[in-house]
């Protein structure tokens, strides 16, 4: 028995370390600010792991935002490029066709020159471009066949679906690279709407500059042909501002015609990074993908004397001349950006343009006098039940009592050391958790002490009680918790915001107090009961 109490005290006290060194941390360090980075650590902290407990919205205040991802702007892109894709595919096997314009009700119209090559077309829509649907062919002038495409009802379905996803996954990989702490990003069941919750954040305007800059990149052949200031832009047409850097650096603005559907979008880039042009000026330097490089090159090569316009979020911000075909992948960004804006810029590149722009629903900032309102109140709570806990155990149970008190503030501080370990966030209903936790974990050690109760009166000495009263506890114990567990898990796993919070501070807590009353206090019992003479106080 001695031996086995050895390596016990010794798995114990190694537990009890890392969980302290999680800790200390939190309980040490500065928070860190927003967009300020990782907090640097000095002396012997530097050798304290980097995760900490952080605090959720509610508790020290900040930015709450829901946002609209536009999903049919997405949608009409992404069929104008399908339709490129088609019109590349038809005309490499020798079937002639017009490019495909966007006409309204998300419709692509185009026109095949041969009749006879209509069997072979519809051959191709079928075996690669499963996601378009035929909605109409029909005889046009000198012998030529009119279609009408759109996307299937499964694809439209599936490609909003995607276009939310991909708009989550982008804001998610923004706010990620500007430091926020701990942020909530989920999209809203049912909706194309996304909700997010920015602790410790304070500046509304800051946030929506950071998540509502849809940074969607188009490129689009300029037609000079038409006159820019006209009201009435023929069909195929727009009219879009044109913002460019002057000789000294001040934006420059008028306005340009450009074709409606863009012939290359940011989606295909893979690297953005700021750069300064041979005027000193700052710009964006942009790298496709393969396809994006691929798309790029037969581009140039088919508007050869034209001007591209390079437009981002509906602003043309420079339309150079296409002197020739360019195969590199390389493109950039110039206009009035000062460094830092073009610094930015390619941050949110890199990171990912959304998919579509979004629109800024609503705003709420939670200041942080009511998140230290909402601690307070939290805290004294905790407080006062774990008091009356603590009262009623050493009153009840005496001695045994106390131990099962000293269990108590080991398991808060393991629930704490476990969060942080997984850097999890403490929200109002986690510290609710924590309460439930406190109850439960005297539940494990009143049904030990009442068993511990029951072999005495059986008439088993002390020390043969203690270890009756624990091993045939524990049944009873690891069943009632381990259902526990499973809700707290389905809770995690199908739950969001403070639900998941509930679920996390729960399940560890359960773990912890099942830790401390079963293995911790056998310890300290078999350490007080191993000398001969000692009362069982109980």
């Amino acid at each position: 028995m001695k031996q086995g109490l050895v390596w016990r005290i010794g798995l114990t006290a190694c537990i009890l370390f890392v969980a302290a060194m999680f800790l200390l941390p939190t309980l040490l360090l500065p928070s860190p600010t927003v967009g300020g980075g990782k907090v640097e650590k000095e002396g012997p902290a530097r050798w304290l792991p980097s995760s900490r407990v952080n605090l959720g919205l509610d508790l020290m205040g900040g930015i709450q935002l829901t946002l609209e991802v536009e999903v049919a702007k997405a949608l009409e892109t992404s069929l104008v490029q399908m339709g490129q894709d088609l019109m590349g595919e038809a005309n490499s096997k020798g079937i002639l066709m017009t490019r495909p314009g966007l006409t309204p009700g998300m419709r692509l119209e185009f026109v095949l020159a041969s009749p006879d090559k209509a069997e072979a077309l519809n051959e191709i829509i079928a075996k690669d471009f499963e996601q378009l649907a035929a909605l109409s062919s029909a005889p046009a002038a000198e012998g030529r066949v009119k279609y009408i495409v759109s996307f299937s009802p499964g694809a439209l379905s599936r490609l909003t679906d995607m276009t939310v996803d991909q708009a989550l996954t982008t804001i998610r990989n923004r706010i990620d690279q500007f430091g926020v702490a701990e942020p909530d990003v989920r999209k809203e069941q049912g909706s194309n709407r996304i909700s997010i919750q920015l602790p410790g954040m304070s500046d509304p305007q800051r946030a929506v500059e950071i998540i509502g800059k849809t940074a969607h990149l188009e490129f689009r052949i300029v037609r000079d042909d038409i006159d820019p200031n006209t009201k009435n832009p023929p069909s195929g047409v727009r009219i879009l501002p044109l913002e460019t850097a002057g000789g000294n650096g001040a934006p420059q603005h008028g306005a340009l015609a450009v074709e409606d559907a863009a012939v290359l979008t940011g989606d295909r880039i893979s690297n953005a990074v700021p750069a300064f042009d041979n005027a000193g000026n700052a710009i964006v330097s942009l790298s496709f993908d393969r396809r994006g490089a691929q798309i790029f090159a037969q581009i140039t090569e088919a508007n050869v004397r034209k001007r591209m316009a390079i437009v981002l979020d509906g602003r043309i911000h420079s339309a150079p001349v296409i002197n020739e075909k360019i195969s590199g992948g390389q493109a950039s960004i110039s206009g009035s950006f000062t460094p830092a804006e073009a610094n930015d810029l390619a941050v949110v590149l890199r990171a990912g343009s959304l998919p579509a722009p979004v629109l800024v629903l609503e705003q709420r900032t939670v200041g942080p006098s009511l998140g230290q309102e909402s601690i307070d109140m939290g805290v004294r709570a905790a407080l006062i039940g774990g008091a009356a806990v603590v009262i009623f155990m050493m009153l009840y149970y005496g001695l045994s009592g106390v131990i099962a008190n000293v269990m108590l503030l080991l398991d808060v501080g393991l629930i704490l050391a476990g969060m942080a370990a997984f850097g999890a966030t403490l929200t109002m209903p986690g510290i609710a958790g924590i309460v439930l936790t406190i109850g439960m974990a005297v539940d494990a050690n009143v049904l030990i002490f009442e068993r511990i109760r029951e072999e005495l009166d059986r008439g088993l000495t002390p020390l043969a009680a203690v270890e009756a009263g624990f091993s045939r506890a524990m049944l009873a114990i690891t069943d009632s918790n381990l259902t526990t567990i499973i809700v707290g898990l389905i809770l995690y796993q199908f739950g969001s915001g403070p639900v998941r919070g509930f679920a996390v501070t729960l399940t560890i807590g359960i773990l912890a107090s099942m830790f401390t009353a079963i293995f911790v206090s056998r310890i300290v019992f078999d350490i007080w009961m191993g000398k001969p003479g000692r009362k069982l106080s109980i």
